[in-house]
């Protein structure tokens, strides 16, 4: 018994000191991410980056979305927006913590965070370059695709639930994507998350109808890339319940 609790207590250590609190100066302004180091070790380090929806924060998002238990060779990155998004019924004032969702807008300060974050690891880890990997949900399902739009050259895999890019990403790079919509999604319309699928299947080349399977449809692209449409009769939501599926996407992806 007493070993079996020393290695519990083993166990515990590693995974809370794989855990860190890394601040980062954006333009003077303080960027806070939470980082989990990968607690199985390998050469060269896959990456997943997670944006938060709108009014939510690292700490929150990183027990909501816990990547970091499904991908254990990874580096998981937990961003945290900052206030000054307005948003009409839920936030008019702007007060809570958001993404800039166009490309020019905040004057890009997201962008810049992400760019400082990406830079930085690759300084400190052996970071696999070909297996670079987005989650995002509600408004950072949004800023995911201002990521694609912007920095699809670094991406190899995008996950966006309950908010899709719309025209926004029309033209971006080709990559794989699995897009989450729930039908009785109250924030942001089912309808207009539509709209974006037939944008992506062009990014992607997709001509085919693709193979339905539960509430997932699968499409091959072009290069490799796969997008997976996943519509479901949740909310607003991130689908949890599919996250050890998602992970699985990622690993089948590479660049």
């Amino acid at each position: 018994m007493k070993r079996i609790f020393q290695l519990l207590l083993l166990t515990w250590a590693v995974s809370f000191f794989s855990q860190i609190t890394k601040n980062y100066s954006i333009d003077q302004v303080s960027r806070k991410t939470i980082i989990y180091e990968p607690t199985i070790k390998s050469v060269q380090i896959p990456v997943v980056f997670v944006f938060h929806g709108h009014g939510g924060n690292a700490n929150f998002v990183s027990r909501r979305i816990d990547v970091q238990n499904y991908y254990k060779d990874a580096l998981v990155i937990f961003m945290e927006g900052l206030p000054g998004r307005k948003v009409p019924g839920i936030d008019p004032n702007g007060t809570m913590n958001g993404w800039q969702i166009f490309t020019d807008d905040l004057e890009g300060r997201d962008i810049k965070f992400f760019d400082a974050v990406f830079s930085d690891i690759h300084k400190l880890y052996n970071i696999d370059d070909k297996r670079i990997y987005i989650i995002g949900h509600s408004n950072g399902a949004r800023f995911a695709n201002v990521l694609w739009k912007m920095r699809g050259n670094k991406i190899t895999a995008i996950c966006s639930a309950s908010a899709q890019g719309g025209n926004l990403i029309d033209g971006a790079a080709p990559l794989s994507i699995w897009m989450y919509i729930g039908k009785n999604d109250r924030i942001v319309s089912p309808q207009s998350q539509e709209q974006s699928i037939p944008i992506v299947k062009s990014n992607l080349g997709i001509t085919g109808t693709g193979k339905t399977e539960g509430d997932k449809t699968f499409f091959s692209g072009k290069n490799s890339t796969e997008l997976v449409l996943q519509q479901s009769d949740a909310g607003h939501e991130f689908p949890k319940q599919s996250l050890p599926e998602i992970i699985a996407f990622f690993k089948g992806h590479c660049k």
